[in-house]
């Protein structure tokens, strides 16, 4: 999987698939200038949930300092879901308030309807453009395969999945001058006490690496920590399933430790830099932890994506 079934025994956090995230992309818009940043949730869109889930916080935390703290964040509230009929307030936090997983800040779209059929909402706020909604999974992988001691079998995962997407497109001005990092985060409102249930950014690393009982550590943990509490167990892991030494293990993980992906818009946007809906995640990974044994599951991307906002393919029908 790529971040789908990110908790414990490859089950959604708290046993949500609403609170799943799937995937993240950060790539260049259609339109010069401007830079697009997409989480999607739901693995199995809508049928394990119908709707985001009204007491969580969806999150895109950026860094623009190197830091791996976030400078900036777009936190995503979505109402109950009523009649059919949800909508979402994003709120954009800079400084302190952008550390804090609550929605603080400034409310840039507020009660914009969230699009649950084949058409998406597309919602231009100032300089910003987003969308929220039912869409098409981008993720491809011969999963069966993977299962079956690389077998492959042609089949591919995410040919006919949904997912719900949160699509947000701007300016590169308000991403600062210089390389930025990006990662997403999903809370949920406990007893009044607001508990990060998911977090990622690089695809396919905590079913790699991360043992079932660390899973939940892992998903409330933050992204500066990583190096410190990951890279002793993690290079065991690429020692085991790639035979890699101490010091090229460690080179390996500081391309995914910590867990932010990068993107540096003055070189070309692919995988690792930045990722777009095409970028075969699946590949690179197994390379990794095959120490290049394995460098393709033979599973190509998808055909239904848009050249143009919100990107992310319409979605499938629902039996």
């Amino acid at each position: 999987m790529s971040h789908h079934l990110s908790g414990p025994n490859l089950r959604s956090p708290k046993d949500d698939a609403r609170l799943d995230l799937t995937d993240l992309f950060v790539f260049p818009a259609a339109q010069d200038g401007r830079t697009v940043l997409i989480m999607n949730v739901n693995p199995f869109a809508p049928t394990q949930g119908e709707a985001f889930h009204p007491d969580a916080v969806y999150r895109l935390n950026v860094d623009t300092d190197g830091d791996d703290i976030a400078d900036l964040a777009y936190s995503f509230v979505f109402s109950a879901h009523e009649n059919g009929r949800q909508t979402v307030t994003v709120h954009r936090a800079t400084g302190d308030q952008a550390r804090e997983h609550e929605a603080g800040g400034q409310a840039v779209v507020s009660d914009a309807t969230v699009a649950f059929g084949a058409e998406p909402n597309i919602v231009n706020s100032g300089d910003l453009r987003f969308s929220a909604g039912l869409r098409s999974d981008p993720f491809f992988a011969d999963l069966d395969g993977i299962v079956n001691d690389f077998k492959w079998t042609g089949n591919d995962f995410g040919i006919d999945k949904n997912v719900f997407g949160i699509v947000l497109e701007v300016p590169d001005s308000e991403l600062g001058d210089g390389p930025i990092g990006v990662w997403a985060r999903v809370s949920l409102r406990q007893n009044g006490r607001l508990v990060s249930v998911d977090r990622g950014a690089h695809p396919s690393l905590t079913a790699y690496f991360n043992a079932e009982d660390v899973k939940e550590k892992y998903n409330a943990g933050e992204p500066a920590d990583d190096w410190d509490t990951y890279r002793e167990a993690w290079s065991a892991v690429l020692a085991h399933t790639g035979g890699y030494g101490t010091e090229a293990a460690e080179e390996a993980l500081r391309t995914v430790l910590p867990d932010v992906l990068r993107f540096d818009r003055t070189r070309p946007v692919a995988y690792p830099n930045g990722r777009t809906l095409t970028d075969d995640v699946t590949s690179a990974r197994l390379a990794m932890v095959s120490g290049g044994k394995i460098t393709d599951d033979h599973i190509g991307p998808h055909t239904d994506l848009l050249d143009e906002f919100p990107y992310l393919g319409h979605p499938h029908p629902v039996s």
